[in-house]
């Protein structure tokens, strides 16, 4: 399987120092994720296009709908009118885009440049959110289910469902891949020792809130402080976020309760 990593040109505090799509050139190419609509990335894309035997694109497999990774349709529509855009439903998020989103499913089969590619239903970060599988290879196409470098933040009040989130790292270490691209930082060469190092951040961070309460620290934002010591102010949000996705999986399974947003061990 042949790709080409397309930068998108869009860094940011959330998305660093921007997001990757990935072009699987050869009889059919597909494109990995839409980008923003930066100028840079459409001619990036129509470069490396050029060197493959078809030199039109013909499919955006969208990795979900969050805006960094999606709102970049129109501008590629516009380049080539042809394409189809691709991606699993989701309702509240879709119409956000002017375009028709051919469904996805969970293990659809797509070709892809000269293979094929299996559809991998992982939610947790967005409930739409979709690997891409090459059988032949093992390698994963991640979108925002690993971060090279970082950690994922779980949008809990837009989204985000953390236990459904730790569900999907266990199926990808089921699928045995032998790389993961993901749409932020660098390749992942040893899969298996980074999500088995995320389920045990994962679990680590909730042992830290779960004490933290027990103590007495009884709101998201005296979490966020407690937890989360010396943070970039711009990271709060994203803190808040993640710190409110465990405590809706503390009280899923029965281990905290609130009131009036305040939070208790039960």
């Amino acid at each position: 399987m042949h790709y080409e990593l397309i930068p998108a040109h869009n860094p940011g505090p959330y998305t660093g120092a921007g997001n990757n799509t990935y072009l699987l050139n050869g009889k059919s190419p597909v494109l990995i994720d839409a980008g923003t609509g930066d100028s840079r990335h459409v001619t990036g894309v129509a470069d490396a296009l050029i060197q493959s035997p078809s030199t039109s694109l013909t499919k955006v497999l969208v990795t979900h709908g969050h805006a960094d990774h999606a709102s970049g349709i129109s501008a590629l529509m516009t380049r080539w009118p042809e394409v189809v855009a691709a991606k699993m439903p989701w309702p509240e998020r879709d119409d956000r885009y002017s375009v028709f989103w051919t469904p996805i499913a969970d293990g659809d089969l797509i070709p892809a440049g000269d293979t094929t590619l299996q559809a991998v239903h992982t939610p947790g970060h967005a409930p739409d959110h979709l690997c891409f599988l090459d059988s032949t290879s093992g390698v994963l196409f991640t979108g925002d289910l690993v971060v090279g470098g970082s950690t994922v933040m779980i949008p809990a009040s837009s989204g985000g469902d953390l236990v459904a989130y730790l569900a999907s790292l266990q199926r990808v270490l089921s699928l045995k891949p032998t790389r993961l691209l993901p749409a932020h930082g660098p390749a992942i060469d040893d899969p298996v020792t980074l999500v088995r190092h995320y389920l045990d951040h994962r679990q680590s961070r909730e042992d830290q809130i779960l004490a933290a309460i027990r103590a007495g620290v009884d709101t998201v934002d005296r979490l966020v402080s407690h937890v989360y010591k010396l943070l970039d102010p711009q990271l709060i949000p994203a803190a808040r976020e993640s710190v409110l996705a465990h405590l809706k999986k503390l009280r899923v399974e029965e281990r905290i309760q609130t009131d009036a947003n305040r939070w208790t061990s039960t």
